[in-house]
């Protein structure tokens, strides 16, 4: 089988269902950046150790399968009347216990953090960024075109787990969070007496780091 086909020298590839579309459109930018996400995602996990890190392998392992239904969801545009999609509606509730699980390993977050630390961390803070893009890819082709709606919430929860897998790794390798030096408190136990402020508010609800699950 020969990798090249030549049929997208004229800018032009196919989705599920033979439908042809510049390589630039919204629905190819979504499922291209899954892709990219995917990419990412394995060079993260090329730099665990087998033995400290092999239930996080494990994970990933599980994870990339998945990705490859995501993208075959977006990849299927309302015109293939016969495709079956593969993302389940509880995908996103798979991921949940292990967010608990790993968040656990780290120090309680209060404020922002910079993201880095070991180089298997930063890398995994990486794939974080790019799940977080992703997510905008699908949301923007969201506004345009039916989608299948856990395609969505999976990718979402999913940049919540790498976020916490990145901070799990640091713990493992003995390297501690570098708190963002300007934070406020924003992030408070459910159970917390203290009340945020509407500034907290309106910083927590920029998203620019992710601890709960949104």
């Amino acid at each position: 089988m020969r990798i090249y086909t030549r049929g997208g020298d004229l800018g032009k590839t196919a989705l599920i269902g033979g439908e042809r579309r510049f390589k630039d459109d919204v629905r190819i930018e979504a499922y291209g950046s899954v892709d990219e996400l995917g990419a990412n995602l394995a060079f993260a996990e090329s730099l665990l150790d087998s033995h400290l890190f092999s239930d996080i392998k494990s994970l990933i392992a599980e994870i990339q399968q998945r990705l490859w239904d995501v993208g075959a969801d977006l990849a299927a545009p309302e015109s293939a009347k016969d495709y079956q999609f593969r993302t389940p509606d509880g995908a996103a509730a798979e991921l949940e216990p292990s967010i608990d699980k790993y968040q656990q390993e780290a120090d309680k977050l209060s404020k922002f953090v910079i993201r880095g630390g070991t180089t298997e961390a930063s890398a995994m803070h990486v794939a974080c960024t790019v799940a977080r893009r992703a997510e905008r890819r699908i949301v923007a082709l969201m506004h345009v075109e039916e989608i299948h709606p856990p395609t969505l919430r999976y990718v979402n929860r999913l940049s919540d787990l790498l976020f916490v897998l990145a901070r799990a790794i640091n713990v493992r390798l003995g390297e501690n969070d570098v708190q963002y030096k300007n934070s406020k408190i924003v992030f408070r136990e459910p159970n917390s007496r203290g009340k945020i402020s509407n500034n907290e508010k309106e910083s927590q609800n920029q998203g620019l780091q992710e601890d709960e699950r949104s």
